[in-house]
């Protein structure tokens, strides 16, 4: 540990982030798997509409690549941010500081932060202001290792998530570093090259045949399998569905762009529509708090009719 954290240490700020390391490795496989279904892009017509298994589509994978390499800058900033908050509460607030070089430190701070990223998984697709910052990861109609780098720029809602590691004393950069690893280890499950595993450890651990079902729009897939790491959460907290079938991927209404910029805003610009024209203000809340698709109940009125 302490040679991990002088080899970070001893980095720019920007290389500190574990997941520097990894991103030569993310290219490599995404080259590997991009090169290995080059003749899959078009559409099969055994699948009628759907592009085979495993198929790359060249402007989806370039938009996600986009989208990937300005979030390592957005993230950076985000961080940033964090670390003066975290830091305070690490020195001032927790009630002891947990040492970086004991195992159990590290056992706690993977463990928080794969429970707390199920929890703020989950929340992100109930509540629609949070689900804005994360849908554009849902965007792409594709699933393979380039719809991995679809990542968010909004980083907000993650940092709120993990105060409660400070706050139990676990270091600041400790946290970071079990986050990275959490990121990291998600990346693989964004294939459809894998097919399941052995039971036990589809069992314990996310799996690409669990992410697949998540990245599902059908109705039976939908808000399901939120874990990072382990699925285990899934299934104490009744959010598990095994995959029965191929899933359509994608967002129940398609955005229809290959527009960066347009796939991170658009939630955010179909909030402020809907709550201009909201008339009551339970309405106008329902529409930021409420689940994504939530619209107010209507009531219906009877008219009699005279003869």
């Amino acid at each position: 540990m302490d040679t991990l954290r002088s080899v970070l240490e001893f980095l720019p700020p920007p290389m500190r982030d574990p997941v520097m390391f990894a991103i030569p490795f993310f290219l490599l496989l995404l080259t590997i798997e991009w090169t290995a279904a080059r003749r899959l892009e078009h559409v099969d017509p055994a699948e009628g509409d759907r592009a085979p298994a495993g198929a790359f589509h060249t402007r989806d994978a370039w938009t996600s690549v986009s989208m990937g390499l300005v979030s390592v800058a957005t993230t950076a900033g985000w961080k940033l941010l964090a670390l003066l908050g975290y830091a305070v509460l690490y020195a001032y607030v927790a009630p002891w500081q947990l040492p970086a070089d004991k195992w159990y430190t590290w056992v706690i701070a993977l463990l928080g932060v794969d429970l707390l990223w199920y929890t703020y998984h989950r929340v992100a697709h109930r509540v629609r202001l949070i689900w804005a910052t994360h849908q554009a990861h849902h965007s792409s109609e594709y699933f393979n290792f380039a719809t991995a780098l679809r990542q968010k720029w909004n980083n907000s809602g993650e940092i709120v998530a993990w105060i409660p590691l400070p706050l139990l004393g676990i270091p600041p950069w400790v946290v970071f570093a079990a986050f990275s690893v959490n990121l990291i280890y998600q990346f693989w499950v964004h294939t459809e090259r894998i097919g399941k595993l052995p039971r036990p450890i589809e069992f314990v651990f996310n799996t690409p045949s669990h992410h697949r079902v998540h990245h599902g729009s059908d109705e039976l897939y939908l808000d399901r399998n939120y874990g990072g790491i382990l699925i285990i959460w899934d299934r104490l907290f009744g959010t598990f569905q095994e995959e029965v079938f191929r899933p359509r991927y994608g967002l129940t209404k398609p955005v229809g762009t290959y527009n960066i910029w347009k796939l991170q805003t658009h939630e955010y610009v179909a909030i402020a529509h809907d709550v201009r024209s909201a008339r009551r203000w339970t309405d106008r809340l329902g529409y930021v708090f409420g689940p994504p698709g939530w619209t107010p109940a209507r009531t219906c009125e009877t008219t009699e009719v005279t003869t």
